[in-house]
């Protein structure tokens, strides 16, 4: 028994074996949902976060521990966030025949996205850290993490309530869409990747390639507006 605690504290000190544990949970979990035909509720990430959680607590590996392996995929979030000029480029002619409804759209949901998550904030009497924290929830990882540390909030508790956002997004887009009977694949696509980011549109390129398209423009151009936006409505509502 000795012989397997001291085999086992080497290893969880290895980046080598959080990285491997990331991408075969991710691995099982995407087979999962592939099986059950990629229901809203079957999502990846969600299902990934379920099976990693137990493990970094029964171990009790700590976060800095694990991010030494993690920090490795938290490197490509950069390359993928460039990659988001690709669906802008690719869509470039529908965007400039429908400019005035995409900016609108785009206004409101930015907008609606950072103001209403400070106005709830505000209302529970969250912490002032907390709220400028929750403030870029609804943009993709690197720039909400930007957004935070330049506002005075927590970029660690930024990084928890985006991936939260983006699930929920993710898990709850189909069946809300078809509940309020939207079944225009671009305006389905263009809420879900302002309000849920990247895993928000993975989840709308399960769906419909046309959708997944519209949800890449719109999480292109909502990490540039909210960027802009939160530091203004901080400054005004705080």
């Amino acid at each position: 028994m000795n012989g397997v605690a001291n085999l086992w504290s080497y290893l969880s000190a290895t980046p080598l074996l959080w990285l491997t544990a990331t991408i075969a949970a991710y691995v099982a979990a995407d087979y999962f949902a592939r099986r059950v035909g990629n229901l809203p509720w079957a999502n990846p990430v969600l299902i990934s976060v379920l099976l990693i959680a137990p493990v970094l607590w029964l171990t009790q590996t700590d976060y800095a521990t694990y991010f030494e392996g993690a920090q490795f995929i938290h490197f490509l979030l950069g390359p993928a966030t460039v990659a988001l000029a690709l669906p802008l480029w690719d869509n470039r002619e529908t965007i400039r025949h429908s400019v005035a409804p995409i900016l609108m759209a785009l206004l409101a949901g930015s907008v609606v996205a950072a103001g209403s998550a400070i106005v709830l904030a505000l209302a529970f009497g969250l912490p002032t850290e907390v709220i400028l924290s929750l403030a870029p929830k609804s943009t993709t990882a690197p720039v909400a993490l930007g957004i935070s540390e330049a506002v005075g909030g927590l970029p660690s508790l930024t990084a928890v309530l985006v991936i939260l956002t983006g699930i929920i997004g993710a898990v709850t887009v189909t069946p809300l869409m078809n509940m309020l009977g939207i079944d225009d694949w671009r305006a389905r696509g263009f809420a879900v990747g302002v309000a849920a980011h990247g895993i928000g549109t993975a989840r709308a390129f399960q769906v419909n390639p046309v959708a997944g398209a519209y949800a890449g423009i719109a999480m292109a151009l909502n990490a540039l507006l909210t960027s802009m936006i939160v530091p203004v409505l901080v400054r005004w509502m705080l």
